[in-house]
């Protein structure tokens, strides 16, 4: 679902005023390859926005408050000041080094911050949005300090699993209070933790139920995240707690002494505070962004984890306050590294800087960029195909397409394109391509553009090898055809550049120097005749496997001391019943067993495969991975059909499957299932998520017909 407010890509006349945050990294350790995905997606969006020719501004900050930030440097023996600008440091170089494009990176510990966050918190209170009520926490009698629920260990109350979370258990699932917890100890000092109360401010969210129902279905958010918000609604909105006791690190309550806000009230002002520091060094009207009758556009990029904090707590809070809301909030799913969480022992938990020191920036924005969709997937990092799409994308095909022809440019040619153009069909077929890129930017469906740019160079690649002209320069009459052959491969690598810049920006700005010409979004309209080019250099190396696996072997270590923020909302829900379903081990080769025994040519040979027509397709309730398909097996109106649950719900809407042809399994024997009979197994591959397809038969196959 879109915001109804975003104007069309390709009939744009006025230009927009466009602010876009990503979330705030916490200030008390690095930044791995989880935290990259979001600032890559954002930067490529606010990038093709700069090249559109619109306003945008793109601000962030640390997330410097809390009780992890105050004992992590207790434990350093610096105080908190000192680390947060420390870390904040950090952060900063490795985001430029993945030419992460900010405006501004702040942090939530400032001038700026603290003076918003009161303010709103005085409007709110003067509104009477804020209310008061003592309650009953675990107290740490030795380090004298209430205890967040992550920091309580224990027995489960319901499973009597030891060592288990103040808040959740590891080994049931369950979710629970700390006050349930059995033989609680905390983790800062080993004391048990007694009762005891304390007042409390909380910010009365329920107030803003009915404006929080209008704006949340009202194209503001992914249409997931929309009804995964509704749950809220069905169980009542409850009051927030904003408040939490000495000593704690963050800003003070306006007079209530020994009180601070909590660390997830002031981290999403800290959006507003980033963006107020750039407008006073830059002389940039703050208002007309913030202000609720501002005409400019506001998008917050975050993880699927703290969609509630974004879409409930901080319209409510800006509403309350006078403030104008998000105009989207765009949320994505996690990082897996090889199908698996990211993970210290194997080496894939790795760190922006271990990446930096062994491989190429770019290599990554491309592969999160061919991944992407504006959904809220997870995206897998598979390091084999990772090296083997950037070496068979970027490498093989669009680089491949200004090394085969500009030596003959150069050298024949002293450099001088073609004043004639020789195959204007395709000339036009990839020019014309930049509205329909367009529009695939702006919704963010990132990994259908590069597919359909792979798909362009594709076709550049088989006009040059088709025209060899390798073998034309051998002959003296035909060195004008070499150059029109040869200029026409070097203008359509540039408009090709064009469409990549936002994903590559390094590489774009190497091509602009190879090619004498700046890459403008506009530029994909026209080509470059009669224009002289400088000499060719080799553009981009190949991924090494070598040095990805030596990036693995230096991320195997304790990644040690990094606590996650105060304590987030929680709702209790049913466990997730595994689903199995009996093409997962082709849908998915990521997440299959190991090669299973041996077998002779006469058990393979047994497999009948069949070609079968899709009639209907559609979603399985409470099944995450797998659609339901109705498959006939032969051409007659009222022929067979099977029902198969396959699992390819990542990769397909059930409207794009109806009436294809298919590879399937006939006579695999039914399977029940928690949803019903499975009839069969219909073929897939890929390396999972939005990458797999289903085996497509030749044109001219009918339903019931025999692979062979």
């Amino acid at each position: 679902m879109q915001s109804n407010s975003l104007p069309s890509t390709s009939t744009e006349t006025k230009k927009r005023k466009i602010l876009v945050t990503c979330a705030l990294p916490y200030a008390n350790g690095s930044i791995h390859l989880g935290h990259l995905l979001e600032h890559i997606q954002t930067d490529i969006w606010v990038r093709f926005q700069r090249m559109r020719g619109n306003e945008t501004y793109f601000v962030c900050a640390d997330d410097a408050h809390g009780t992890p930030i105050m004992l992590k440097a207790q434990e350093l023996g610096v105080t908190p000041e000192e680390m947060i600008a420390g870390i904040r440091d950090e952060h900063m170089r490795d985001f430029n080094d993945f030419h992460i494009s900010f405006d501004n990176y702040h942090s939530t510990h400032s001038d700026e911050n603290k003076a918003f966050a009161e303010e709103i918190y005085n409007k709110l209170h003067a509104k009477g949005h804020i209310k008061t009520r003592t309650i009953s926490q675990l107290y740490d009698p030795e380090k004298g300090m209430f205890l967040p629920d992550r920091f309580v260990k224990g027995t489960c109350p319901k499973c009597k699993s030891e060592d288990e979370n103040g808040d959740s258990c590891d080994n049931c699932g369950a979710t629970y209070s700390p006050t349930e917890v059995i033989n609680p100890r905390s983790v800062v000092s080993g004391a048990t933790p007694v009762l005891k109360d304390s007042e409390h401010y909380f910010f009365d969210l329920p107030a803003f139920e009915q404006m929080l129902k209008d704006w949340t279905t009202g194209g503001s958010l992914q249409e997931e995240m929309a009804n995964k918000l509704s749950e809220w609604f069905d169980s009542g909105l409850k009051q927030w707690d904003i408040s939490r006791d000495a000593p704690y690190f963050g800003f003070e309550i306006p007079n209530a002494p020994g009180k601070f806000f909590y660390v997830w009230l002031d981290a999403p002002i800290g959006y507003m505070g980033s963006f107020k520091n750039l407008c006073d060094r830059e002389n940039i009207d703050f208002d007309s962004y913030w202000k609720e009758n501002s005409d400019a556009e506001l998008y917050h990029f975050i993880g699927k984890d703290i969609i509630y904090f974004h879409s409930l707590f901080w319209p409510a809070m800006l509403e309350g306050s006078g403030y104008r809301k998000p105009t989207s909030v765009y949320a994505h799913g996690f990082v897996t590294v090889n199908g698996a969480k990211m993970s210290k022992s194997k080496g894939t938990f790795i760190k922006g800087r271990t990446y930096l020191d062994h491989l190429n920036p770019e290599y990554l924005r491309y592969y999160y960029a061919a991944k992407l969709t504006n959904r809220i997937d997870d995206l897998d990092l598979n390091l084999e195909d990772f090296a083997q799409r950037v070496n068979s994308d970027l490498v093989g095909k669009v680089v491949n397409i200004a090394s085969r022809c500009a030596s003959f440019i150069t050298k024949r040619f002293d450099g001088m394109l073609s004043a004639t153009i020789d195959n204007q069909a395709l000339a036009d077929e990839v020019t014309s391509a930049g509205d329909r890129l367009a529009e695939l930017y702006e919704n963010r469906e990132f990994g259908k553009a590069m597919r359909e740019i792979m798909a362009l160079a594709d076709k550049v690649n088989e006009y040059i090898a088709v025209k060899e002209p390798w073998q034309l320069i051998k002959d003296d009459t035909k060195q004008q055809e070499v150059q029109d052959i040869c200029s026409l491969g070097i203008n359509l690598f540039r408009t090709l550049m064009i469409y990549l810049k936002p994903v590559l920006p390094v590489l774009a700005e190497t091509t602009q120097g190879f090619l004498n010409n700046e890459l403008l979004w506009e530029g994909h309209k026209t080509l470059l005749t009669s224009h002289k080019i400088n000499k060719f250099k080799a553009l981009l190396q190949r991924v090494d496997m070598d040095k990805i696996n030596a990036m693995t072997d230096a991320s195997v270590e304790s990644l040690g001391g990094e606590v996650a923020k105060d304590e987030k909302p929680k709702k209790k829900k049913a466990k997730k019943e595994k689903v199995t379903d009996n093409s997962a081990a082709l849908a998915d080769p990521l997440g299959a067993d190991p090669i299973a025994p041996e077998i002779q040519f006469d058990d393979f040979a047994k497999i009948d495969l069949r070609i079968a027509k899709i009639v209907k397709a559609e979603h399985v309730e409470g099944a995450d991975k797998l659609l339901r398909l109705e498959l006939a097996l032969d051409s007659k109106e009222n022929g067979e059909t099977r029902q198969v649950f396959a699992g390819i719900k990542s990769a397909y809407q059930p409207e794009d499957l109806e009436g294809k042809l298919t590879v399937m399994v006939a006579n695999l024997a039914p399977r029940k299932m928690r949803f019903g009979m499975s009839e069969g197994m219909v073929l897939a591959a890929g390396p999972g998520g939005k990458d797999l397809w289903i085996m497509n038969p030749e044109e001219g196959a009918q339903p019931g017909m025999k692979v062979k």
